[in-house]
């Protein structure tokens, strides 16, 4: 491979990179956006599963946000200054879904805080309370990540072909990649949950051995959580 083809497939792979990272948060958050509207209609959820997963989607989105506020936008915006307002665009928008965020957080802490406990009728108030205060919340951060990931995404395929061969390092550090060790199983099982996001391999392969070696337990955990959260499928259109 020449070092123009490898520099090339380098900007793939970065793109399919990010595109990794939309992908499992569009899916996270359908997955906490389901699962909440099951649980108000009455479905068999797991309330503690349902807390553990959104706790996970919210602490991701908020890592991957904070990243590309810090390094990848500024990064990108030294490199085409043209595109200044609508990078500036994506970083306002960040700021409306932190706010989605934190009110999910806090509804979440509140489910957490209640005691699951006595009689059928007692138990089934406080599933429905907590369905109800949750369920907004989660809706409204699946609407608003997947409107900002359908404004952003045409925007990147347009400037990462563009990048001078010199930025390529800098820029690429400010992709967050995931904590691998958080909740690994979610983050295989979305990357495979409906289908394999694109350059599916080469994303496997950047994480840690023990994650790769584990796939198959992994895999099999995702699929209990999934069980758990009474989600038997979920619409995307990745």
């Amino acid at each position: 491979m020449t070092v123009s083809s490898a520099l090339r497939a380098e900007r793939s792979r970065m793109y399919d990179e990010l595109l990794a990272e939309h992908t499992i948060m569009r899916r996270g958050a359908a997955l906490v956006a389901v699962s909440f509207a099951n649980l108000a209609d009455g479905q068999p959820v797991d309330v503690r599963t349902l807390v553990s997963t959104s706790r996970w989607l919210i602490e991701y989105v908020r890592s991957h946000h904070g990243s590309e506020d810090e390094q990848f936008w500024p990064a990108l915006g030294d490199v085409f200054p043209a595109a200044v307002a609508e990078l500036d665009r994506m970083v306002v928008e960040h700021q409306a879904l932190d706010a989605e965020l934190h009110t999910l957080a806090r509804a979440v802490d509140a489910i957490d805080a209640r005691e699951i406990t006595g009689g059928r009728a007692e138990v089934l108030v406080v599933v429905s309370e907590a369905a109800m205060s949750g369920l907004p919340s989660a809706q409204r951060v699946r609407e608003i990540l997947t409107r900002h990931f359908d404004e952003e995404e045409p925007i990147l395929l347009e400037l990462f072909p563009q990048l001078p061969d010199a930025d390529l390092a800098r820029v690429r550090n400010g992709i967050f990649h995931g904590d691998f060790r958080v909740s690994p199983h979610l983050v295989l099982g979305l990357m495979e949950d409906p289908v394999r996001i694109p350059g599916y391999t080469d994303v496997l392969s950047a994480f840690p051995a023990s994650v790769r070696w584990l796939r198959p337990v992994l895999l099999a955990r995702y699929r209990s959580t999934k069980k758990a959260l009474a989600v038997t499928t979920f619409l995307d259109r990745v």
